[in-house]
């Protein structure tokens, strides 16, 4: 049987709810407002069920972003899946917010053969980073990297790389000077969440309701990425 899943996506500046049965994206509503999260999230999750004729009672799970990123997107987005998880008796799925960018950067741009560094914006020239193979294996860790001419450099010299996110266009130039490397200028959706929501589902990975707390990246020390193998 196929999941009619609930996808909703507020670690950044987006707020954005999608509908889904198995592999097929039956609905998407979404702004990149920005700060309206709190406005528009029930909204959205109300349109997005009405316009595919279906209520709360069809789904049956409910995919959450859970960071890094925005501490107030991320709570309001958190407590929304929680009190519908609660209220329906249905699990809830977490996935990484940098997965998702990574998988939306792949649909967009393609990625074969190629890293993919997704990034979401930090303060100044600091970004919250990941790294994924082709196949959206996880290759490092979620970091806070400051990003200078030699942050990605070694990778670079090795490899082909896709740059994305909101973190990416502060550090284009800088990486620019590297033939290896590429960019996708796109914008997160819910949707994005969809191919890990489904492993997950399938594995029965399901988030403790009561405890899960979104992932801020709060403590940390900065540096260069912990690139295996170019040390």
């Amino acid at each position: 049987m196929e999941p009619i899943l609930l996808h909703i996506e507020t670690a950044t500046d987006v707020c954005s709810v999608a509908l889904t049965q198995g592999a097929k994206v039956l609905g998407v509503c979404e702004s990149a407002d920005g700060n309206s999260h709190s406005k528009n999230l029930l909204p959205f999750i109300d349109q997005v069920l009405r316009e595919n004729g279906k209520t709360t009672a069809d789904l049956q799970g409910i995919v959450v972003s859970i960071g890094p990123g925005s501490y107030t997107g991320l709570r309001i987005g958190v407590s929304t899946a929680k009190g519908m998880a609660y209220s329906l008796g249905i699990p809830v799925i977490t996935v990484s917010t940098l997965e998702s960018i990574a998988q939306g950067a792949k649909l967009h741009a393609g990625a074969n053969n190629c890293d993919i560094v997704p990034m979401i914006d930090a303060r100044r020239m600091e970004v919250f980073a990941a790294r994924y193979d082709s196949d959206m294996n996880l290759l490092d860790e979620v970091t806070a990297v400051i990003v200078d001419e030699n942050a990605y450099s070694e990778l670079l010299q090795k490899k082909e790389v896709l740059f994305c996110g909101n973190g990416m266009p502060k550090c284009k130039e800088l990486l620019s000077q590297f033939p290896n490397a590429r960019f996708a200028d796109f914008t997160l959706s819910a949707q994005y969440m969809l191919p890990a929501a489904l492993k997950k589902w399938e594995a029965k990975d399901f988030a403790d309701t009561a405890y899960f707390e979104p992932f801020y990246l709060k403590e940390y020390v900065a540096g260069k990425p912990n690139v295996k193998g170019l040390h």
